[in-house]
C-alpha cells in the first residue's frame, strides 16, 4: 500500500483536483442554466448585440425623421404666418396711404367749400419740347371734363384738363408752353400773367409777365390763379417767386415762378369739376 501510494500519489492528487474542479464548474452550471443553454448564449451573445445596436440605430433614425417631418411641417406653418403678417402690413400699410388721401380730400374740401373733387390717380407721364402732361384714370363717366382744373393733394395748381375718355383724361401741366392764366401776387394784390415758357419749361418753371411798373415784388412771394375769367377757380396756389429779371430791351420786368409741387412724384391728384366765378 505504502508502495502504490508513494507511486501513483501524486496523480491520484491530480485526478482529485481536476475532479473538484469539474464538480465545482458542473455546480456552478447546473445552479444557473445547462451547458447547452451557455454554450448557446456565448456564440449567440455577438449576435444580440449586433441586433440590439442595429435597433438602437433604427430608433434614432426613426426619431429623427419623425423630429425633421416635425420641423418641416412647424416651418411650413411659420412661413404661412408670416406671408400672413406681411399680407396683413401690406394691407395696414394701403389702408394709411388711404385714410391719408381721405384725409387730405376732406381738408381740401373743408377748406375748399365751394369747390367739387374727384380724386384721381396718376397712370402716365409724358413730355416733348412743347409739352408736359398727366393722363389720369378718371374720364367722363366720373363727371371730368375738358377745363376742369386739377390740383395736388395739398391744393397746389397742377394744370387742366385738355382731353377727356370715358375712364381717362389727360392734364396739361402748367409749365407746358401753352398755358396762360389770370394770377395774383398774393402779398400785393396786383394781377398779373402766369405763362409757360420755352426756356424755362425744361427747368419745371414759369414766366410771370405784365408786372406793375411799381410792383414791391419780392423773392419768395406767392403767387395765386386770380379767378377771372372762369377759367381757374380763386387763391389755388401756383407758387413762389424765385427771381425777378428785366427783359432784353430792359424796359419790362418778368419773375421766374416755381411751381408748389413737383409733377414728377404726383401719384394721386384732385380733380375740381366745379366752382364758384369770381366776377
Amino acid at each position: 500500500m505504502k508502495n502504490f501510494l508513494s507511486r501513483y500519489g501524486v496523480w491520484i492528487l491530480a485526478v482529485a483536483a481536476v475532479a473538484a474542479v469539474g464538480l465545482s464548474v458542473v455546480s456552478y452550471f447546473t445552479s444557473t442554466s445547462s451547458i447547452l443553454e451557455n454554450t448557446a448564449g456565448v456564440l449567440t451573445s455577438p449576435f444580440r448585440y449586433a441586433a440590439e445596436s442595429v435597433s438602437e440605430w433604427v430608433d434614432d433614425k426613426r426619431h429623427y425623421y419623425q423630429s425633421f417631418n416635425e420641423l418641416l411641417a412647424e416651418n411650413a406653418q411659420l412661413r404661412a404666418e408670416v406671408a400672413e403678417l406681411r399680407a396683413n402690413a401690406r394691407q395696414a400699410d394701403r389702408d394709411r396711404e388711404e385714410n391719408a388721401r381721405f384725409r387730405e380730400l376732406l381738408g381740401l374740401r373743408e377748406q375748399r367749400r365751394d369747390l367739387e373733387f374727384e380724386s384721381a390717380m396718376v397712370v402716365e407721364r409724358s413730355s416733348s419740347n412743347w409739352t408736359r402732361t398727366l393722363t389720369l384714370n378718371e374720364g367722363t363717366k366720373h363727371g371730368v371734363a375738358v377745363n376742369n382744373v386739377v390740383v395736388s393733394s395739398e391744393g397746389y395748381l397742377i394744370g387742366v384738363v385738355t382731353e377727356v375718355g370715358l375712364n381717362w383724361c389727360t392734364v396739361q401741366t402748367i409749365i407746358d408752353t401753352d398755358t396762360e392764366l389770370g394770377a395774383l401776387l398774393f402779398r400785393t394784390g396786383d394781377v398779373v400773367i402766369a405763362e409757360g415758357d420755352f426756356a424755362l419749361m425744361r427747368e419745371k418753371r414759369l414766366r410771370v409777365s405784365y408786372l406793375p411798373a411799381d410792383t414791391a415784388l419780392l423773392v419768395g412771394d406767392y403767387i395765386v390763379t386770380s379767378g377771372l375769367g372762369g377759367y381757374y377757380p380763386s387763391n389755388i396756389v401756383i407758387g413762389t417767386v424765385e427771381s425777378v429779371e428785366t427783359d432784353d430791351n430792359g424796359l419790362a420786368q418778368y419773375a421766374i415762378l416755381t411751381p408748389m409741387c413737383d409733377f414728377d412724384t404726383q401719384t394721386e391728384v384732385f380733380i375740381i369739376k366745379s366752382f364758384d366765378i369770381v366776377e
